[in-house]
């Protein structure tokens, strides 16, 4: 089949246009997430509060005790710290496997592969960030039927930090929602262009 200069060549130049204009705009996503989920993570880790607080008077004495709240006391605040590293970590192993991918063969892997990869990711930062989020509210409100008193009032800026941490995160967890919709439509543009690349023969006019 003869190619039509007036019809099937812009067409073709759209396609590929639009093609690397996909790629450079996945690429910055993955550099905001990779920046967000890094950011999450390393506040999370450094975040430490150490305050002084006196528990009784004996005469005129003060008793002191010192506490330090750190994140590494909760649980779930570890696990955040874990996903959004892991998250940073996917970001940055696909950012150079995209600028660096022309030198391996894939063999049609690819891009399965990396949507499914960006999936898992997904759910990984959102696991961490509603974790997080929920040992956030019960540490700033308490819960007075478990009888748990809320904390954020004795340690305001190790709670205002990890309040930071969790916004970075959610930012992680739209972008690579956001990521991961774009994997998927890459992938389904992939496999119709192989579709109609195998269908078409392109003959230029002499």
């Amino acid at each position: 089949m003869a190619l039509q200069s007036g019809e099937k060549l812009p067409m073709f130049i759209g396609h590929i246009w639009s093609k690397q204009k996909s790629r450079w705009t996945l690429l910055g996503l993955r550099l905001l997430a990779f920046l967000a989920a890094a950011a999450a993570t390393l506040v999370m880790v450094l975040n430490k509060q150490t305050k002084t607080f006196v528990v009784a008077t004996i005469g005129t004495t003060p008793v002191n005790l010192t506490l330090t709240a750190k994140f590494h006391h909760t649980p779930a605040f570890v696990f955040f710290a874990i996903a959004n590293g892991l998250v940073s970590i996917h970001n940055l192993v696909m950012i150079m496997m995209d600028l660096l991918g022309s030198k391996f063969d894939y063999k049609g892997f690819q891009f399965p592969m990396i949507a499914s990869l960006d999936m898992l990711n997904l759910a990984l930062v959102s696991g961490g960030a509603n974790a997080a989020a929920f040992m956030a509210e019960l540490g700033k409100n308490g819960n007075s039927h478990a009888r748990w008193d809320k904390i954020c009032d004795k340690f305001g800026p190790y709670c205002d930090r990890g309040a930071g941490a969790l916004i970075a995160s959610f930012l992680a967890l739209a972008l690579m929602l956001l990521i991961s919709f774009l994997s998927i439509l890459n992938h389904k543009l992939v496999n119709s262009s192989s579709h109609n690349s195998h269908n078409n023969i392109i003959a230029l006019p002499n």
